[in-house]
């Protein structure tokens, strides 16, 4: 860690709204930018399960364009696609995304479409951020999007506050990065009441994707006192809210809690903080394998920081400490965490078979985050070790 020279870039995000209704937010933040047609893209169960997109749609009244609400998992390109080229139809000049990191990356990179007038996978190509084999990121130039988006998340894994969408290639299984200052939202809107309907393993497995953030944070080649702070108080916060909603779902004051965390926890990374191998890996076990955002950190952040100890070891019982429990190793704390919250601690508790470890440590290579890890992975060998750790 070095915090001798660097700088703290901020997004354009506008604002974060809470303390009301997510219809009641919408509808006056469609009014503050001035949008007629507003479309919305949903999660399918939260539309065709809940009331909660139907009063959101209702209360913009004659605002309101249409509704997508078919994204899956790790945002595919496909779906993306399709999904831009209803918006467009529509005439939309606003987006509101209402669901979870899927549905949000995807909103990201449907603006981009809208933009750029991209009507197949192969359209978006040429505006994915691209990592060289010594591990630099070379992000493409381009004009950002007009239609802007507001992001009503009901998952903590909080990506709705960085200019960077994760969309799946499903023709190679790879999760690729899109990321322009233009991306960010116009505005973010908690509500914790809408999170109530979100299954139980998928809000505290995203939860645990927040503390990964956290986490990794904290432990960043780039750390400094700014980012320690948010990254330490997201972990205090994330520690009281996740069991607390767990035992009682209709905690709001938990859940409150829960989405401020999961807020502050992105502190590092909206402002420039490289992560490590967890989320490296993760990325890959996303894109390659369908293994859902929240598992994968559920699994991976314990045995990253395992095998990161050796170099920073010290400063990982700081984390310790956070989750309450000074003087005992970071690693074995959270895994009793997670474990407490019945997540999966293991690769082999998602179905992924051990005959496609090395395919995913390939993969890992081709991650901007792998060549941040605080200890370092310069070959698939290296990576295969949390591998084999984690399996």
């Amino acid at each position: 860690m070095t915090d001798e020279r660097g700088e703290i870039v901020f997004t354009k995000l506008d604002r974060v709204l809470h303390g009301r209704p997510a219809a009641e937010a919408v509808l006056a933040e469609a009014e503050r930018l001035g949008a007629a047609r507003v479309f919305i893209l949903s999660s399918r169960s939260l539309n065709r399960e809940t009331d909660e997109v139907a009063k959101v749609a209702n209360a913009l009244d004659d605002r309101f364009a249409g509704l997508c609400d078919h994204m899956p998992s790790h945002s595919p390109r496909d779906a993306v696609v399709d999904c831009a080229n209803q918006a467009a139809a529509a005439g939309t000049d606003l987006l509101v995304t209402i669901g979870g990191g899927s549905v949000t990356d995807g909103g990201k990179a449907v603006t981009l479409c809208l933009k750029h007038n991209i009507r197949d996978m192969d359209g978006m190509e040429p505006f994915r951020t691209v990592v060289d084999e010594q591990g630099k990121r070379h992000f493409p130039d381009y004009v950002a999007p007009d239609v802007r988006q507001i992001v009503v998340p009901t998952t903590l894994s909080a990506g709705e506050f960085n200019a960077r969408a994760g969309v799946t290639d499903p023709r190679h299984g790879l999760k690729q990065a899109y990321i322009h200052p233009g991306l960010i939202p116009a505005a973010i809107v908690l509500d914790p009441a809408i999170t109530v309907a979100t299954p139980e393993w998928l809000w505290l497995s995203t939860g645990i994707r927040a503390v990964d953030h956290a986490v990794e944070t904290y432990l960043s080649l780039d750390a400094n006192p700014y980012t320690d702070g948010a990254a330490l108080h997201a972990l205090k916060l994330l520690n009281e809210g996740l069991p607390a909603s767990k035992r009682d779902p209709n905690d709001l004051g938990a859940r409150r809690k829960c989405l401020f965390g999961a807020w502050l926890s992105m502190t590092g990374i909206v402002t420039g903080t490289r992560l490590g191998a967890s989320h490296a890996i993760g990325h890959v076990l996303g894109g390659a394998a369908n293994v859902p955002h929240g598992h994968t950190s559920c699994i991976m952040m314990p045995y990253v920081l395992a095998f990161n100890a050796p170099v920073n070891g010290d400063r990982q019982k700081d984390i310790a400490t956070a989750m309450g429990h000074a003087g005992e190793t970071a690693d074995g704390v959270l895994d009793r965490f997670i474990a407490d919250l019945d997540q999966p601690r293991r690769l082999r508790d998602t179905g992924l078979g051990d005959n496609r470890l090395a395919e995913i440590a390939e993969k890992a290579l081709l991650d901007d985050w792998t060549f941040s890890n605080p200890r370092p992975l310069k070959t698939a060998e290296d990576v295969m070790e949390i591998l084999r750790a984690a399996y």
